[in-house]
């Protein structure tokens, strides 16, 4: 069995990283982790000082990452690609073939306020609707399942 994380060593990430340790844990696929550097914004070399700094945090982690699922007897291998994360998931999803694309939901922590709650909703529905999320994009492209961790709760 080949699965698929979407890694980037953020938060959500490393929920949806012990969500795969926890759900295949007896059957111990080979776990490849996506890690997706988007390019920077701007041509300066402060642009890409902040580019390369940010790729070989990004790197190292999704390495660790990899280090702790071989530690607890999976197979794992990185994959770091530069780019649009929706695009280049999707990508590596359409070469690699994956059994399953695993993935954390992208979460705003509301402050428990009511009126922030719905606002939180609200904006987050837009963001949906105009822009659309990389959850969103990728549910409506790739050809294998799609697993989408939520992540509101800690």
């Amino acid at each position: 069995m080949e699965v698929m994380l979407a890694y980037d060593h953020s938060r959500n990430s490393r929920i949806a990283l012990e969500a795969v340790k926890q759900l295949f844990a007896k059957e111990l696929p080979t776990v490849t982790l996506i890690s997706v550097i988007e390019e920077p914004g701007s041509n300066t070399s402060a642009g890409d000082e902040m580019f390369e700094a940010q790729y070989q945090a990004q790197k190292q982690g999704a390495e660790r990452a990899a280090a702790e699922l071989v530690a607890a007897g999976f197979s794992a291998k990185v994959l770091v690609a530069e780019g649009d994360a929706r695009k280049m998931i999707l990508r590596a999803t359409q070469e690699r073939k994956p059994d399953v694309l695993v993935m954390a939901r992208h979460s705003y922590k509301p402050d428990g306020n009511f009126i922030t709650r719905r606002l939180d909703a609200l904006v987050e529905e837009f963001d949906h609707m105009t822009f659309g999320s990389v959850s969103a994009f990728l549910a409506r492209r790739v050809q294998c399942p799609l697993l989408i961790i939520p992540t509101h709760a800690e």
